[in-house]
């Protein structure tokens, strides 16, 4: 998606949300010149927005921006997801970066499986692949492009599958697993009722953060994928919590 030094930058800009032109060309040892073209790569490709002098990340909901977030580790993480998908299923994928790719990844290489999901963006980033997809109504959020509120989880009712995949903003022993918005917690929370088991995807950097609104308890997530730099301890909450986990390469 973008080149290895552009996606540092953007990691750096999102972390930070605004940073000066000169402390990135002095932390990534290129000259102002070379800085502001990636940065122009990065506007034009709609990943942050700049102001005189600055870079500023977008809207922190903005799926375009978090997939070139950890783009290659996302990926590994939905490669591993997708096993769990057989040819022929129904499954549901909540928003998220990683649910994305995973929604890319079933429709390019599973037959026969539709996707069920209240992302109108994963809609649209499998409309060239194999899989069929029910977009679930709702109000509409711009931001996330999500489904949110009771329309949505009427329409839940009418499902059930066996696996459920869902992207967190956090995690912590005492909290459990965490978002931003209250209105997407609640929908999650009707999804992990319709699936018999619950897919968390995220990156290892998710933990010991914590986000304002409760998602689910550990013991009602059946399996994490993420990636081996998951710290051990927290690994071993998990597990004794009953999560199984799947540790993907981080580098």
């Amino acid at each position: 998606m973008v080149s290895d030094r552009r996606s540092k930058i953007l990691e750096h800009v999102i972390a930070n949300e605004r940073v000066d032109v000169n402390v990135l060309a002095e932390m990534f040892g290129v000259s102002q010149v070379t800085v502001r073209k990636d940065l122009d790569h990065l506007e034009r490709s709609g990943l942050i927005v700049r102001e005189h002098g600055y870079a500023v990340a977008i809207a922190p909901d903005n799926l375009r921006s978090r997939l070139a977030f950890h783009h290659e580790i996302k990926r590994r993480i939905a490669a591993a997801a997708a096993e769990l998908v057989p040819n022929g299923s129904t499954v549901m994928i909540e928003s998220g970066s990683c649910c994305a790719l995973l929604a890319d990844e079933v429709a390019r290489t599973r037959r026969g499986v539709t996707i069920i999901t209240n992302s109108a963006f994963i809609a649209d980033f499998v409309r060239g692949g194999q899989a069929a997809v029910i977009l679930l109504g709702g109000d509409y959020q711009p931001e996330s492009q999500v489904t949110v509120g009771p329309l949505v989880e009427q329409c839940l009712e009418g499902f059930h599958v066996d696996r459920v995949f869902v992207g967190v903003d956090g995690y912590t022993e005492r909290s459990g697993f965490t978002g931003r918005n209250h209105l997407r917690a609640a929908v999650v929370k009707q999804m992990a009722t319709r699936a018999s088991d619950v897919v968390v995807l995220t990156e290892s950097l998710k933990f010991s953060r914590q986000g304002a609104v409760p998602l689910l308890p550990a013991n009602r997530v059946t399996r994490v994928i993420t990636d081996a730099d998951l710290d051990a301890t927290m690994a071993g909450h998990l597990e004794g919590a009953g999560v199984a986990l799947t540790l993907v390469s981080a580098g």
